[in-house]
């Protein structure tokens, strides 16, 4: 913690900048999946991990300071908070596709968090095992392809629609480690929820959803799966959000080829600002994923394991909400029943399936 801050209370002292606290804790001893989207766990409770590590006269400037006395909001709401961030920086990148792409965006969007993400955590790579170096490369390589789909799906799908296939990875994942039969039940209604979203669902002009977009979609859904069995490993090796870092730069690498020239034709075409369309990519890229992030780890600190996932489980319906008001998608019945349903299921099994 910088010493300019040793006048402070108690209180405030004993509660410092989320951000360095966030970034800095290590895992708990099972690994706690940290990734692009920091949305799902597996293992021990967030009071088995041991008490974060701060590193002194590390600043956060203004991120710090907003996120200075989190004590003073309930952990539940901080939770809601990174949902609807995450899904707002989602939605907010839609815009920048039409002069950078969906690749060029993605790529700048990861190359920018990298950067932040690097630059606050400083990770230590010399003691690393090749195996642990290898899990976050390949965490790096399903992040970015994650990051990638999803983003040409919700380039043809409406948000609440591509959100809801995409979080089937996480929910088939919990229900593959699942050891009751019932869970058999909670497949079945996300399977109907599937089935209500693209048979019956509707695109934004109205006509049936582009089937390519649904195609990237369940594409993300693919690497989400692997991203979650991937974080598992890196959230056990590295030491908070170090592997992160690693992960996200590789990530960006990956998309480099892709996106690197999509990037740059956007940023030098005629009649662009370029100084303009960095600092919007910038701006995305600090509401996914590093403030976020900073809150999800503050409310675990204090609110059970199973109270965070069953919130977690309501992000459809946030990426719907955000869909309608910040880029106007207004979802059918149809639709609407399919979020449901997913979500009914994500919040069942997560129920039924941690005692």
């Amino acid at each position: 913690m910088p010493t300019s801050h040793t006048s402070e209370t108690p209180a405030a002292s004993s509660s410092a900048p989320a951000v360095a606290e966030a970034l800095a804790m290590p895992p708990a001893p099972k690994g706690e999946p940290a990734g692009e989207r920091g949305s799902w766990r597996r293992g021990g409770s967030p009071g088995t991990a041991a008490p974060p590590e701060i590193h002194p006269g590390r600043s956060t400037g203004r991120i710090g300071k907003i996120l200075r006395r989190p004590e003073s909001i309930p952990a539940p709401l901080l939770c809601l908070a990174a949902m609807f961030l995450v899904q707002t920086g989602i939605a907010l990148s839609k815009p920048l596709f039409g002069p950078l792409g969906v690749s060029g965006t993605t790529f700048l969007r990861l190359g920018f968090a990298a950067v932040i993400l690097l630059a606050l955590t400083r990770p230590k790579l010399r003691d690393k095992r090749p195996r642990d170096l290898a899990a976050a490369a390949l965490l790096g390589m399903a992040s970015a392809g994650m990051t990638f789909l999803f983003a040409g799906a919700i380039d043809r799908l409406p948000m609440g629609t591509a959100a809801t296939i995409e979080f089937l990875g996480p929910l088939a994942v919990a229900l593959v480690f699942a050891r009751r039969a019932s869970h058999l039940l909670w497949a079945l209604l996300a399977a109907a929820g599937v089935v209500l979203l693209t048979l019956l669902g509707e695109g934004d002009g109205g006509g049936s959803l582009d089937p390519v977009g649904l195609l990237y979609a369940f594409g993300a859904a693919a690497c989400y799966s692997l991203y979650i069995l991937f974080t598992d490993k890196v959230g056990a090796a590295f030491q908070g959000f170090q592997g992160l870092a690693v992960s996200m730069t590789v990530g960006a690498l990956t998309l480099a080829p892709f996106g690197l020239g999509d990037a740059w034709h956007g940023l030098t075409a005629p009649g662009a600002s370029p100084l303009g369309l960095l600092a919007a990519v910038a701006g995305v890229s600090l509401l996914l994923p590093v403030i976020p992030y900073a809150l999800e780890m503050t409310a675990l600190r204090r609110m059970p394991q199973r109270v965070f996932s069953v919130l977690v489980s309501l992000e459809p319906a946030v990426s719907a909400l955000v869909g309608l008001v910040v880029l106007g998608q207004l979802l059918g019945l149809p639709q609407l029943a399919g979020i449901g349903c997913v979500v009914a299921a994500s919040v069942g099994a997560t129920l039924t399936g941690r005692r």
